[in-house]
């Protein structure tokens, strides 16, 4: 009887799953398990994390050479450096979110991030579960979609059939559900490392009713009122939405602790990876230095800089990129939000990367530029640029690449 159909042994999932728990438990243990594998055998790890919902890319890379970027969001930019609340200069032309200055930023001078702006997929549905459909299978845009293929797996197909990686390949979702980027021919377990929880509005109805307070008496006190009912009217007709966009992933709260455990479980067992994060739609009151969105990325980059330093030594040999489904309008909406846009920014990170840089094509940001006069134009494929990057990573070759990325041309940015 074939070991998987015992009754009394786990099926090769389950059991690493187990495996999964037991390097929470003891990663003394399986350090010492991955040390007698192969040397090279297992040094590259990817890691992709999806930020569901469509982040405003224009408030985490924030154009401040762009004159037209302050003159269209005359509430939610984010300040020149130099300025109150004002972005962290990376060159003439970026900055990055302020939320970002213990994580990110730290990160970025040591050269192990990059962003690729003006990065997205053909995919101009706008619809949250469409676009995250294309971005996770990776297919074509205009051809008839495969649900049961993703690019992670296809890749994982590729790597699999590798004579070095053959019998140390180790794929892992972190999520409650396997996600259609990890789906294909080849197994892959998934486990949650943490229970997901929907992101929490900037000002709750406490605070609203403290703020409310302060300002009562005076000429101020009616178009505060005002101004908290027309919010809480736009959240609830919007709340459905914008919960549903987050597809049950993870919310940032919490994220840190979640980051950890993953890099624990990357360091010494899995080398290739996947973890959702929740709360990106934001339709009203993002906020700009602060708010509901500042916390966000506050709380995701310290998750991001806590999976670098659980990684140890490994780091240098580990990829991360972030992506989300699409971006957000150039301009503010009414409701002091932002809604569903169309190109977006890409994260790179690793310890052994060429960061430190804004990379891919680029073009000024005016009236005359965005794309359909309203968003960011997509300059930069994301299936080229992670072809590129696969192709250094594990030197995949064309033939390869296009088994993972049909019809895709990869794109060196030379990051890795």
């Amino acid at each position: 009887m074939p070991r998987s159909a015992h009754p009394s042994l786990p099926s090769p999932r389950r059991r690493q799953c187990l495996q999964a728990l037991a390097a929470l438990a003891a990663p003394g243990v399986l350090q010492a398990s991955l040390a007698a594998t192969p040397e090279g055998a297992t040094d590259a790890r990817f890691l992709l994390v999806f930020l569901r919902g469509g982040y405003d890319c224009a408030s985490l890379l924030v154009p401040t050479a762009s004159d037209y970027y302050y003159a269209t969001r005359p509430n939610i930019a984010i300040a020149r450096p130099g300025s109150a609340g004002g972005a962290l200069p990376l060159t003439a032309d970026w900055g990055l979110h302020p939320a970002l200055a213990g994580s990110l930023q730290p990160l970025y001078e040591r050269k192990q991030v990059a962003f690729v702006p003006f990065s997205g997929t053909e995919d101009l549905t706008r619809s949250h579960f469409d676009t995250q459909d294309s971005i996770e299978l990776g297919q074509p845009v205009g051809t008839r979609r495969d649900y049961r293929s993703g690019f992670l797996n296809r890749l994982a197909l590729e790597l699999g059939a590798q004579p070095r990686w053959h019998d140390h390949l180790s794929p892992m979702a972190f999520t409650d559900t396997l996600p259609l980027v990890l789906r294909g021919g080849y197994e892959v377990p998934n486990t949650a490392l943490a229970a997901a929880g929907a992101a929490k509005p900037g000002i709750d109805d406490r605070q609203a009713a403290l703020i409310a307070s302060m300002y009562q008496g005076t000429a101020l006190a009616g178009p505060v009122a005002e101004g908290f009912q027309t919010r809480d009217e736009v959240a609830r007709t919007m709340q459905g939405e914008m919960d549903a966009a987050s597809r049950n992933a993870l919310s940032t709260k919490g994220f840190e602790g979640t980051a950890r455990r993953m890099a624990r479980l990357m360091q010494s067992r899995y080398n290739l990876g996947f973890v959702d994060v929740g709360g990106w739609d934001t339709h009203v009151g993002q906020g700009n230095a602060t708010g509901a969105l500042a916390k966000r990325f506050e709380e995701l980059g310290r998750g991001l800089a806590a999976f670098a330093d659980e990684m140890g030594p490994a780091w240098n040999r580990t990829t991360v990129v972030v992506v989300s489904e699409f971006g957000r309008t150039f301009r503010e909406n009414g409701n002091r939000g932002t809604d569903h846009g169309h190109g977006s920014v890409m994260w790179v990170l690793g310890g052994g990367i060429a960061g430190g840089r804004i990379v891919g094509e680029q073009q000024a940001l005016t009236a005359t530029t965005l794309f359909q006069n309203r968003d960011y134009p997509v300059l930069n494929d994301y299936r080229s640029v992670l072809g590129g990057l696969f192709a250094r990573t594990y030197g995949l070759r064309p033939a390869a690449l296009a088994r993972v990325f049909p019809q895709a041309r990869p794109v060196d940015l030379r990051l890795a």
